[in-house]
């Protein structure tokens, strides 16, 4: 019997002795979770070209293909044009059949005798507003800029709110070619003179990185043989060197091969979309790396 006493107190001294001991011993440290970075916001900016710039449609299409959706859409003249039906919600193969549709006087309106300029840009803006059912920039599926310059100060207008049409308007009135696009009592003309790839401007507009689509060629080797030639030709020349400064502070830049284009080859609409096409798959390595994108 006292046997038995004496090994129930050995076995309780021992439970007791395991409980302290367990109690004494420091508790394990947490394993900190790491925090995923936070998910950088992009601009995807389109410049100017005119023609050229149906080029855009094919990047459009490669980046929709690879779930790539920017955070703002900037672009300046046709890449205004381009810019705004995306960013309004048109998708990039709709924008294809309608480019490969549109005849060119629905966005074409001559007029004669007037001494600033042959196309007023009235049915250009009508044309967008249509096809946008009215729709104001500030209801765009995407945040959207469209880059114009002001004729009376030289400086840069950035469109982000208002009547879409008129934006691409005053984005795309080439001096001598549109009338100046008429906002208030402001004079507005194409944005390439003063930002053909509204990089600085997209980066000002709060976005951590910058992809940029330039469909500019330079000038062209053939001389040119009319008036309206020669305003285009003397146009890419002077927005060559705006260009290069403004793609220094791109993160991407996207280069459709569209040397042998002219700004005029409308009648190329579907080779300059699918040289828009070739430009943004070989950019896709250099855009996941940049955006952090699984392959």
């Amino acid at each position: 019997m006292q046997r038995r006493h004496w090994m129930q107190g050995l076995i309780a001294t021992a439970a007791a002795g395991s409980s302290l001991d367990a109690m004494a011993a420091p508790a394990p440290a947490p394993v900190p979770v790491p925090t995923p970075p936070a998910r950088k916001r992009w601009a995807l900016v389109l410049g100017g070209g005119t023609a050229r710039g149906l080029a855009h449609i094919g990047v459009l299409k490669v980046l929709q293909a690879e779930g790539l959706q920017p955070d703002l859409v900037v672009g300046c003249s046709a890449g205004a044009l381009v810019g705004a039906f995306y960013a309004a919600g048109f998708s990039p193969r709709q924008m294809e059949e309608l480019a490969l549709s549109v005849k060119d006087s629905e966005i074409v309106d001559l007029v004669e005798g007037n001494k600033r300029g042959m196309v007023t840009g009235d049915a250009l803006q009508s044309f967008v507003n249509k096809q946008l059912r009215q729709l104001p920039i500030e209801q765009f599926k995407l945040p959207y800029a469209a880059v114009a310059t002001n004729l009376a100060t030289g400086e840069p207008m950035v469109f982000r709110k208002g009547d879409a049409g008129q934006a691409v308007r005053a984005s795309s009135s080439i001096p001598a070619i549109f009338i100046p696009a008429r906002i208030g009592d402001q004079d507005f003309v194409d944005g390439g003179l003063t930002s053909p790839v509204p990089v600085r401007i997209a980066r000002s507009l709060g976005v951590d990185q910058v992809v940029a689509v330039t469909v500019s060629a330079g000038p062209q080797p053939a001389r040119p043989e009319g008036l309206f030639e020669l305003l285009m030709q003397s146009f890419d020349i002077m927005a060559g060197a705006l260009t290069q400064l403004e793609l220094r502070d791109a993160d991407v830049v996207i280069r459709p091969a569209l040397a042998r284009m002219s700004f005029m080859d409308f009648g190329s609409r579907h080779q300059m979309i699918l040289l828009g096409e070739q430009a943004a798959r070989q950019a896709l390595p250099a855009l996941r790396a940049k955006l952090r994108l699984k392959a």
